[in-house]
């Protein structure tokens, strides 16, 4: 039994069966050992009044209460369970000093001869391995429940046996031992139980014992079902994983579309409305020039000065338009000047101080890292300034080996961030969820910090790729 499952533990487990097998697996070789010793004292017997003999026989003793005190630690370990240590340790000590005592006061009573050892083999069988046997016995049957919850009834059924096998072992085949002064020993022993049943008590021990052994190694293939239990888990989170990531595309996809189209929506109307009503009025002020100029030279000369002021307005309306769509100090001159350059377009439309800290090397991050950045601390710098009424905005960027952090931080009004985030998700508001989602497109990771009236921090690290 030792050998096989000590075998069979070779397969790794997480559940805490496996490790509550490993000191039965230690009580099956200790007690082979016990049971070669008495075999070698049984076979010489020349050996029964030397030296030898006393020094083999007190080692038979002592493996005997070993073995058993590791019966007694898998029954504990199975009863306290996992996070029951403290538990299983007192069982163990309570029952080894209660030996310990005993065997004390048995040698002390006891005249030196051999029904000494005799008497200390019945009072280690009595006081450990009986409560050894009915320990491990309820501890399979609790294990039993466990496979139970698991979804496993057979192997809750294969311990169901085990237990009941390891019952008759303690409670019958270690209370017939052999007859000594040990109540009650002097009327149920070895003789009484070959009178009543036909055979030795040995061989009833040896038989519960390879019942034991084929339940408990048959209980033991719930590793392979826990396995395949897991792999299978792991399976359906990969799947479950990767809707989740396809649904998260289609939604962003949607996301984008619509996106664009507002956007275009939007250019289209203020093309309309400010570059397309400058380019009529200068059609129509160039008309009326034309046909002023011989006759009214003086008032030609004003009009041309105001057309000329009118494509300077319109030429400035472009630049603008453009410059929102994608600021080219972003791809000439890097984040951090793009970032100067918004931080100074909004602090002078709102009135709110906006510092810039940063390295002047980031001008060498990837154009995709670049454009994100740029994006989200444009959302973050807006929401601020609109709706947290800060008196003071500091975004900051800074690179290190193998990642850039960008921080916009104000002192403004803050907002639960949980609450936020429903109403964000209930009602559309895509602000912070494309700020998120824009971070994880380029592999990084955007954080809020933020409490009601202790203002907001938003950070997004984005890991770089190394030279």
């Amino acid at each position: 039994m030792g050998l096989a499952i000590l075998l069979e533990l070779g397969h790794t487990s997480e559940m805490d069966f496996a490790y509550a097998l490993r000191p039965l697996a230690a009580f099956g070789l200790v007690h082979g050992a016990h049971e070669w010793i008495e075999m070698f004292l049984l076979i010489q017997g020349d050996f029964q009044d030397g030296l030898s003999n006393l020094w083999l026989s007190s080692l038979r003793i002592i493996l005997l209460a070993l073995s058993f005190m590791l019966l007694i630690a898998f029954g504990a370990r199975l009863i306290a369970g996992p996070g029951g240590r403290k538990t299983q340790w007192i069982m163990m000590l309570s029952l080894l000093v209660i030996w310990i005592f005993g065997l004390l006061w048995v040698l002390y009573n006891q005249p030196p001869s051999p029904q000494r050892m005799v008497a200390a083999d019945v009072y280690t069988r009595y006081s450990l391995a009986i409560p050894g046997a009915v320990l491990a016995a309820w501890g399979l049957i609790l294990q039993r429940r466990r496979f139970i919850r698991m979804r496993l009834p057979d192997f809750g059924r294969d311990v169901l046996f085990a237990a009941v096998a390891f019952a008759l072992y303690g409670c019958v085949g270690q209370l017939f031992s052999s007859s000594s002064l040990i109540f009650p020993s002097e009327y149920l022993n070895q003789d009484l139980f070959v009178r009543t049943f036909g055979i030795p008590v040995q061989f009833f021990r040896a038989l519960m014992a390879v019942l034991v052994a084929v339940f408990i190694i048959r209980s033991m293939r719930a590793f392979e079902a826990e396995t395949r239990r897991r792999i299978q888990e792991l399976h359906e989170k990969e799947m479950n994983q990767r809707k989740r990531l396809e649904d998260t595309r289609a939604e962003l996809l949607h996301r984008t579309v619509i996106a664009q189209e507002k956007e275009r929506t939007r250019i289209a109307r203020e093309l309309h409305d400010e570059i397309g009503q400058t380019l009529t009025a200068l059609g129509l002020g160039l008309r009326g020039l034309s046909q002023s100029i011989d006759t009214k030279p003086k008032q030609a000369v004003n009009q041309a000065s105001q057309l000329e002021n009118l494509a300077v307005s319109g030429l400035v309306g472009l630049q603008r338009l453009v410059s929102g769509l994608r600021p080219p100090q972003l791809d000439d001159l890097g984040l951090l000047a793009a970032l100067r350059w918004c931080a100074g377009e909004v602090s002078e439309h709102y009135d709110i101080p906006i510092e810039v800290r940063g390295n002047e090397d980031n001008g060498m991050l990837p154009p995709e890292v670049r454009v994100v950045l740029f994006r989200i601390a444009q959302e973050a710098v807006n929401n601020a300034v609109r709706h947290s009424d800060p008196s003071k905005v500091i975004v900051s960027l800074t690179k290190q080996a193998g990642l850039v952090r960008l921080s916009i931080e104000d002192n403004g009004s803050g907002f639960d961030i949980d609450k936020t985030m429903q109403e964000a998700v209930k009602r559309e508001y895509w602000g912070l969820l494309g700020m998120m989602e824009r971070a994880e497109l380029v592999g990084g990771e955007l954080r809020i910090s933020s409490k009601p009236g202790e203002g907001t921090i938003f950070t997004a690290e984005v890991p770089l790729e190394q030279e």
